[in-house]
């Protein structure tokens, strides 16, 4: 349904995104988000990124994504990844209460990833998908969480 809700896994209760969020953030429990194309455009700014971090999203996966906010979402530790080969979310017929793992080869700019998705009933599905680490320096900003802790360490490390 559209608007601001979801349902809480496990077990299904409707709930607000942000009240969803917070229960798995306090669970310890990281978040994926699926999108469409050119996602995050109007969005750019840094909060909004900063936006996503807060409420405990770890990856998003996109069929493209806004120049701008892609860079701004790995600045704040965010993990973008492409759909590749016309793959997308519709194509994967999530229904919401699958397991989704990120795993990653060797973390190196334009690199490769795989989602391992598993559905409620133990059926499991891999993706390939493009990892949008662009550069060099987005590779070492991510391993340290995003760029603030990357200047900090750079700092206490002088």
């Amino acid at each position: 349904e559209e608007g601001g809700t979801t349902l809480y896994q496990p077990g299904g209760e409707r709930m607000s995104i942000y009240d969803a969020a917070m229960r798995y953030v306090a669970a310890g429990v990281p978040t994926v988000v699926f999108a469409g194309e050119e996602y995050g455009t109007g969005s750019s700014r840094d909060w909004a990124a900063k936006g996503t971090q807060l409420l405990g999203i770890k990856a998003v996966v996109a069929k493209s994504f806004e120049r701008i906010h892609r860079s701004n979402l790995v600045g704040m530790g965010v993990l973008p990844l492409q759909f590749k080969d016309g793959d997308s979310w519709q194509g994967l017929g999530l229904k919401g209460d699958e397991r989704v793992d990120v795993v990653l080869g060797e973390l190196k700019a334009q690199g490769d990833a795989t989602l391992v998705v598993t559905a409620a009933d133990g059926a499991r599905r891999e993706v390939g998908v493009a990892l949008r680490i662009d550069t060099p320096i987005e590779v070492d900003y991510y391993r340290h969480g995003g760029i603030l802790p990357f200047v900090l360490r750079q700092l206490l490390a002088a």
